[in-house]
Parts: structure tokens; sequence; C-alpha cells
């Protein structure tokens, strides 16, 4: 059980949280060290640990695998705006509780609208996407800086570059404005190319208009002959469709290149946590468990933000929208997973943080981590967040926790109208 960040995590089965007026009241079972994790029951206890916190210390309560609240102190957490998530061992979200929101209207009513719009969905999907890709080109650039094996630094660099050609047709890709209608006239394709106020070639279009700024104002682009590589990008599309899926395949081929170096990543243990493909619900290897641990904390984080913010997080724009998925957190994290969960990751292996004896394997392949390993984990994600980061487009310093915050109100101010388009954080 660890408090952090105005956080309570209970990761121990078979905690009981009760309420004794404006207080929690935790009651965490003690089992043998040689007990099996499926074995833990509160039958099998051999002691319990109690701790009590005021509600005013929480904003919200994740609770991992059978835990269980009280009605009374549900009741407590709704009447102080105290979100309370229920997750698997894995981290997966399975339910999330919270009182009334008091959000705004209008706001999710112009997010619904925006969901609506397939114009909007690909301007905002393609500057999320460019977030991303730009954030994992800039982390194998780092790892290639660092490299000492002449090998691996080439293959490497070989995979940034390559990134950095998914993330150009990105810009070149022709998205029709949300206010009008597509059309195949020469005008409306002339005015297109331009994307909505940027020419690729020349920059931002000084007409005066507010339409979508440039996503990609970090990019370096290493390519020799970009031309050749959007020739296919180049024409009008009409079904909107067929325009997210072209952003998603574009998405798809960038994060295959990068997971295809992510073991070049790693520096200790690469035989242990060697990575093969990626695999979830359930992870099937050590370093896809890790890594799905790591995003259900950072998940919860940007759904915690969005909510926060009085965005809806289970309508997005780059996700599908499917029961109890949170399309819009998943979007959010995109910009996120490279330069803060996978470093993360990869610093816990190669400080040797985390090992062989910190996983075990259940019946039907799945992997999972210790409860020792996942307080070890939470508490390097805590530690993690509290280191101080400057925001580029604000030009302020923040801590790294703050960020799903930042960034989701950005998005608000977007769908509002406050702003032209959405800005993803890209550190320097």
């Amino acid at each position: 059980m660890d408090i952090a960040q105005n956080t309570l995590y209970i990761t121990t089965p078979g905690t009981w949280i009760s309420r004794d007026h404006l207080t929690l009241l935790i009651e965490t079972p003690v089992y043998p060290p040689e007990l099996p994790p499926e074995e833990r029951t509160r039958d099998r206890a051999t002691d319990w640990r109690k701790l009590s916190i005021p509600i005013h210390l929480l904003e919200s309560i994740c609770l991992f695998g059978p835990c269980s609240i009280s009605p009374a102190a549900l009741d407590l957490c709704w009447q102080n705006g105290v979100m309370v998530n229920f997750l698997t061992h894995h981290g997966h979200l399975q339910a999330r509780l919270a009182g009334v929101p008091d959000t705004s209207v209008t706001l999710r009513r112009a997010q619904f609208r925006a969901a609506d719009d397939p114009a909007k969905c690909a301007l905002i999907s393609r500057n999320i996407i460019a977030g991303k890709l730009q954030n994992a080109r800039n982390s194998l650039l780092r790892a290639a800086r660092e490299s000492e094996i002449s090998n691996l630094k080439s293959e490497i660099s070989a995979a940034a570059n390559a990134i950095a050609r998914q993330i150009h047709k990105l810009s070149q890709l022709q998205i029709p404005h949300p206010k009008f209608e597509i059309s195949n006239s020469k005008s409306h394709s002339a005015s297109n190319t331009q994307m909505h106020g940027i020419n690729p070639s020349t920059g931002p279009d000084d007409s005066g208009r507010r339409d979508e700024p440039n996503p990609f104002p970090h990019l370096k682009s290493e390519i020799s002959n970009p031309k050749s590589e959007i020739t296919n990008l180049k024409s009008e599309i009409s079904n909107p469709k067929s325009l997210m899926d072209t952003l998603r395949g574009l998405e798809g081929i960038g994060t295959a290149i990068y997971f295809s170096v992510f073991n070049g990543l790693l520096k200790q243990q690469r035989d242990v946590f060697a990575f093969k493909t990626r695999s979830h619900r359930p992870p099937r290897d050590r370093i896809n468990c890790l890594l799905s641990f790591i995003y259900a904390l950072l998940r919860h984080d940007c759904i915690a933000a969005l909510t926060a913010v009085g965005l809806d997080p289970f309508v997005g724009f780059l996700h599908a929208e499917r029961p109890n998925r949170p399309a819009l957190a998943l979007d959010l994290m995109e910009e996120f997973r490279p330069w803060l969960a996978d470093r993360l990751a990869i610093t816990l292996i190669n400080r040797q943080q985390i090992g062989t004896d910190d996983f075990h394997a259940r019946e039907g392949g799945a992997v999972e981590l210790t409860d020792t390993a996942r307080k070890r984990v939470i508490t390097a994600w805590q530690q993690r967040k509290q280191e101080p980061i400057s925001h580029t487009l604000l030009g302020k310093e923040f801590r790294i926790g703050q960020l799903p915050f930042l960034q989701a109100r950005i998005l608000a101010r977007h769908l509002r109208g406050d702003i032209p388009g959405y800005v993803p954080f890209i550190p320097k």
C-alpha cells in the first residue's frame, strides 16, 4: 500500500476499506511469504496492518485485485470527489466509481460534436500520433548516442530515421477542413495542400485564418527523397473511414519500427527481458508485464486528468469507442508512452531494480508482477512524476505528474475553440 500525489494504491489481496467519520480505515492482511498469490485470501492471513487516512488527503484510490471497500466508505469518497478505481493484478481497468461530476456541459457537448466529425477527429488524431512518434524517435536518438556498440548504434539510428519518414507522411497527409465538405475541385485541393495554414515547404500561412497549426515543429527531417515517400498520400481522401485508417496505419508502422529495436535500449538483463512482440490481456512475458503495469498507472492518471477538466474519458478521437474502454484516456496516453512509461521500464531493468524473481507465471501463460515488485514500480513511478520538466508550449517548469492535467486542459481549450489545434507535449 502506497500513498503518493494524493492517490492511494492498494496492491495486497484481501485489503478492506471502511469508514470512520471523515476518515478511511484500511485493514491490510499479512500473509506467509511462502503462500502462493492465488491462495492469498483473508482467512489465510496471519496478521493485520491497520491505517487511517483523512479523506481530504486523497483524490483517487486504485485497488488492484480482490480488494474491497464498504458502501459507507464509497459514500464518503463520492461526497469528497474521490474517484475509486478497480483494476486487475495486471492493471487493467475494470470499473471506475465517482460521484455526480461537477463539469461543464458545454465542454462535453463540444467533445461529442468533435468526435462525430471525421475531419475534426483526423486533425486531432494526426497531432496525437505525431507527438507519439516524435517522442519515440527522440528516445531512439538518445539511445543511439549513448550506445557503445557501433552496429547497434547504426540500427537504432536507422529506425529513428524510418520513424521520421512516417512523421513526414503525417505532415503531408491531406485532411479536409472540418467546416467544409470534401471537394475534388482544384481550388479546394490547393488550399488543402497548405494543411489549413501550414505549407510543408514554406511554413505557416500568414493569411490570418484560424487554422490547424503545424504539429511537428521539432521534426528535423532526414529524408533523402520525401516527395517519393508521400506519393500515395497526395490524393484527396473522400472516405472518412479511409482517412482514419491511413492515420492509424502510419501510427502502427511507426510503433512497429520503434519496438523492432526496443531490445537495443536495454543495457542489462537483455536475455531475461528480451522483447519479441507486444502482448497484453494478459501479458505473456516479463517485459510486456512490466510495460502493461506502467501503462495502467499512466492510464489512471490520464483518466483522472480528463475527468478533472470536464471531458469524458470514454469518448475519444484516435481510439475506437468500445464498452469499458477509456478511448480519450488512451489518446492522451500516446504522447507519454515512449519517453515516460517506456523509459521508466527501461531504467528499472538497466538499474536491475526489477529482476527475474519479481515475476511469477500463472496457468495459461500469463505473467504477473509480485506484490513486492508492484510496490517498487509504483514507488519509482511516483518518484519520476515528482521530477521537474519544462513545458515547451507554456514556457514554464512543472512536475512531470502535472503534465497529463496540462495536456487535458490544452485539449479542452481546443475543443472550446480557444486555440486552433491540439499541441502534444514533446520534451526537449
